[in-house]
């Protein structure tokens, strides 16, 4: 009996060793399913250590956190235990379903592989209304909205589009990145140029708010009917009040990511009456003033003018076409060329357009050039308006007779003449020209010659004494390390140095600079790293505790200097003070 129990024990043993042999190495998200506006946790978990850990590339997500590394080895009723998870946090980019694919790592020497995860993004979902969690106060604090001029255009007519993202006083946001720009699909578009963001004061559903002008878009309606404005839908960075105080009594922030979107518009578009509609209406909707002018009226036979016709005002002036002249068939016509000077901006289309045709009159005599109208829908009094111009008379004083015609009066014609020249179309270009020797001497033997000659010669030893400098200077080890700490520093303070003076964004900019040189230098994402954290990675770089210190007090005066008062001369000091650190820890670190 002593036997077979022993054997059992041995057996119990053999099974559980060769059980905690096996590697498993799996994925776990958080969740399946997820809104938009949602976050996904992926865990990588191995129950023996291993090496060479390669994530997937997340196709779909942007990593908003991690890797955060953790590890568990215990050790219950003399069996080990061992975990060791990778985690990351993600943001969806878009709607749809995505895939989380095979991460890799290596133990004792074997590759293993998780297993594909499929996961789906559905439109944005409502979240718990819990008034400490920070996700529910950005949901609260920060709205993106699409204000439309007018919902009812009729077709052709000018409508405006202009995205704000409200923020309430007690929010900020440092950064954000568009994940969905609307398509303005059956309309005519144009953003409008904006110079830099500007911080407004405004109210939003009676509350007071911030606010910023984020785009303005123009557009003009070519399909009658219900028409969709797609929405603008961006990833925020925002920065929430939480429960807890500093030593100061003054709130803590806290970061949190937050997608908004400014949600789907629907324009119902009117078409243009038909009662009244001119026959020759080519779509021109606004308020116009129409001309047509000739550059002459008196000239002589094969000499040119130019007859304008043109359209100035307000409306969609880059959408229709203009009248076509009519002119005598005695008259050459070239085909005309067309400008147009138009500015838009947030009332519409502005300007003039203008077709410009070259005439050469081929005979003597007078040539009448009749009346042209044009026609357009005036959106004021909502009816066609017809404009007409004045008859034009070419004089053409000398040159030959038209034998075809009894008058010195050629008749008008619409269709396609059949143009009569004469020998002395091109009597104005000359045929003949005198050559002449620009330079009697030869360059063989010249000045210049022997200086072209013998420069390369000259050159050599320059090229030599510059290689040495250079050479010096590459040895010089310890000042190019120096050099390099310097421009390093300027590199990432740039931007700061431009919003000195303008308190929020100057230290928006600084705060990124040192988060940004955090990332370059000790390759991390500092986002998820506390204080404690920095200060230990740079220990172990060997920086000493000064600098360490410095670099910690500027990201707090950071943080802090956004709610507090801040003199221009403090700024100044904050600045030089992150300089001087950046290029100081740059020198150091090992």
């Amino acid at each position: 009996m002593k036997f077979k129990k022993h054997i059992s024990i041995l057996i119990l043993m053999l099974v559980t060793s060769f059980a905690f042999s096996q590697v498993k190495f799996e994925a776990k998200v958080s969740k399946k399913k997820l809104g938009i506006n949602e976050r996904l946790r992926v865990d990588f978990e191995m129950n023996q250590d291993g090496d060479n850990f390669n994530p997937p590339n997340f196709n779909g997500f942007t990593v908003v956190g991690g890797p955060n590394q953790s590890v568990s080895n215990s050790w219950i009723n003399g069996v080990r235990s061992y975990k060791k998870t990778y985690s990351y946090f993600l943001a969806p980019k878009k709607q749809g379903n995505f895939t989380v694919s095979q991460a890799t790592i290596s133990v004792d020497g074997e590759t293993y592989k998780t297993l594909p995860i499929k996961v789906l993004v559905t439109a944005a979902v409502d979240k718990p209304k819990d008034p400490n969690n920070p996700d529910y106060i950005a949901s609260e604090n920060i709205h993106l909205v699409a204000e439309v001029s007018k919902t009812d255009p009729y077709l052709n007519e000018a409508i405006t589009v202009v995205y704000k993202l409200y923020v309430s006083p007690n929010t900020g946001v440092n950064n954000w990145r568009e994940i969905d720009t609307p398509r303005y699909n059956d309309f005519w578009s144009q953003n409008i140029n904006m110079k830099g963001l500007k911080q407004e004061n405004g109210t939003y559903k009676g509350e007071d708010y911030r606010y910023v002008i984020l785009r303005k878009t123009v557009l003009y309606p070519q399909k009658t009917g219900k028409l969709n404005i797609e929405p603008l839908s961006l990833d925020l960075t925002v920065q929430v009040p939480t429960n807890r105080r500093d030593i100061f009594g003054s709130r803590l922030m806290t970061r949190v990511n937050r997608t908004v979107s400014a949600g789907n518009k629907t324009i119902n578009v009117k078409p243009l009456p038909e009662k009244g509609k001119p026959i020759d209406f080519t779509g021109a909707v606004g308020d116009f003033n129409f001309n047509v002018s000739a550059s002459k009226t008196e000239l002589d036979a094969s000499e040119s003018l130019q007859v304008k016709v043109g359209v100035s005002g307000k409306g969609n002036l880059k959408l229709f076409k203009l009248p076509k002249v009519s002119l005598p068939s005695s008259l050459e016509v070239y085909e005309p060329e067309h400008t147009e000077n138009v500015k838009t901006n947030l009332a519409g289309m502005q300007g003039n357009i203008s077709d410009s045709y070259t005439v050469v009159p081929q005979y003597k005599g007078k040539y009448p050039i009749p009346s042209i109208s044009f026609s357009y829908f005036d959106l004021k009094t909502e009816s066609y308006k017809r404009l007409s111009s004045d008859e034009i008379v070419i004089d053409v004083l000398d040159g030959p007779l038209n034998n075809d015609s009894n008058s010195n009066t050629t008749n008008t014609n619409s269709g396609k003449q059949r143009v009569v020249l004469n020998n002395d179309q091109f009597t104005f270009i000359k045929t003949k020209t005198n050559f002449s020797s620009i330079n009697s001497s030869y360059f063989f033997k010249t000045p210049l010659f022997w200086s072209v000659l013998l420069l390369p010669f000259l050159a050599i030893p320059l090229a030599i004494v510059i290689r040495k400098k250079k050479a010096s200077r590459d040895a010089d080890v310890y000042g190019n390390k120096i050099r390099k700490a310097d421009k390093l520093a300027k590199k990432y303070l740039s931007n700061a140095k431009k919003a000195l003076g303008k308190k929020e964004a100057f230290y928006i900019a600084l705060e990124k600079a040192l988060h940004n040189y955090l990332k370059a230098k000790l390759h991390i994402e500092t986002s998820d790293l506390s204080k404690d954290k920095v200060v230990s990675l740079l220990k172990d770089k060997q920086v000493d505790d000064i600098a360490i210190s410095d670099f910690v007090s500027i990201i707090k005066n950071c943080e802090l200097a956004r709610y507090t008062p801040i003199t221009n001369v403090e700024m100044q000091q904050d600045y030089e003070k992150a300089a001087k650190t950046i290029s100081l820890i740059d020198k150091q670190a090992r």
